[in-house]
């Protein structure tokens, strides 16, 4: 059974800008709230403050940037959030792109999959309750994280390319995906994914699919509403290469065109809610456990309640 669940649409530098989302999550079909890493208020900290105003509900961190937290924090504050909110948790991590590598670290990781196995390996065995002996290229961990009874947190990474996705298959629990066609879900990560868990002689991870969407409308660009939710990720090498595997290509130096072609391409849903529906049931067919309804540029551009509104009128036709 594929689940369907919400992205908070921005970032929240007040803590109660959530709590409409965290509302309808907890009263709708909803199954989980998820936020995306953010610098204008700390996830974990807003998800606190959700809890604390009464909306306990499940949640998911998809992705928080390895960077800004060493891995022993990076399990301590998912332990910890899972028994605020009392729900089971899936903490997505990644290793950012090579610019705020380069911003934040002394050098940016030599490898990125070495530095995600690492970060992933250390998170999953401190979270098991495992005294963690690790000095590795990039991090180093002589440390246990003290259990106590609680709801359970699944380790995830995002995935957009291959030999990350075998990565994954391998050491984590979940793969997440943002800004990728179902077709190249189907095709590309869930067979590597099968890969990895084969290698390491483990069940395959779950998909969970961060789908961008917008519902059409007689004043509604779909292009524009692409390009406010994306523009950021057209402009990251590792997505273009995911896209481009996908067989859409992406040139910003003609924004409309790049954003047209994720339209066309299925990376970002544009159309009527019937439509969308039909886009949506891909991603199940495709293989993923969880599609995340990303309405991103609905909310930069008409607001929040444009937001809500939007993404009941989809959950309740997926809910039909």
């Amino acid at each position: 059974m594929t689940h369907y669940s919400i992205l908070m649409p921005f970032g929240t530098p007040r803590g109660e800008q959530i709590l409409p989302f965290a509302a309808l999550t907890q009263w709708s079909k909803a199954f989980r709230l998820w936020q995306g890493q953010s610098v204008a208020g700390d996830p974990y900290q807003v998800f606190a403050h959700a809890a604390a105003s009464g909306f306990r509900v499940p949640i998911g961190l998809g992705v928080t940037l390895m960077p800004f937290r060493h891995p022993y924090e990076a399990a301590l504050q998912a332990q910890s959030a899972a028994a605020t909110m009392g729900h089971p948790l899936i903490a997505g991590f990644g290793p950012g792109a090579i610019p705020l590598q380069k911003s934040l670290l002394a050098k940016p990781y030599a490898s990125q999959l070495g530095a995600v196995r690492e970060y992933l390996t250390i998170v999953r065995a401190l979270l098991n309750g495992e005294e963690v002996r690790t000095s590795g290229e990039y991090f180093t961990c002589f440390n246990t994280l003290p259990s106590f009874p609680g709801p359970p947190v699944e380790v995830g990474a995002g995935v957009l390319r291959p030999a990350m996705a075998q990565l994954v298959g391998e050491v984590a629990d979940v793969a997440i995906t943002w800004l990728t066609p179902a077709s190249y879900i189907r095709d590309v990560i869930v067979p590597e994914l099968r890969t990895g868990a084969r290698v390491a002689g483990r069940p395959a991870p779950k998909v969970v699919a961060v789908v961008p969407l917008g519902l059409a409308g007689p004043d509604r660009d779909g292009v524009d509403l692409a390009l406010t939710s994306n523009s950021g990720h057209l402009r990251l090498k590792h997505y273009t290469d995911m896209l481009a595997g996908a067989g859409i290509a992406i040139d910003m130096a003609d924004e409309r065109a790049s954003g047209r072609a994720i339209i066309d391409g299925g990376a970002y849903l544009f159309g009527t809610v019937q439509e969308i529906a039909v886009r949506l049931a891909e991603y199940a067919a495709a293989g993923v456990d969880e599609i995340v309804l990303n309405v991103t540029g609905v909310a930069f551009t008409y607001g929040t309640q444009a937001a809500l509104q939007e993404i009941e009128t989809v959950l309740s036709e997926m809910a039909r």
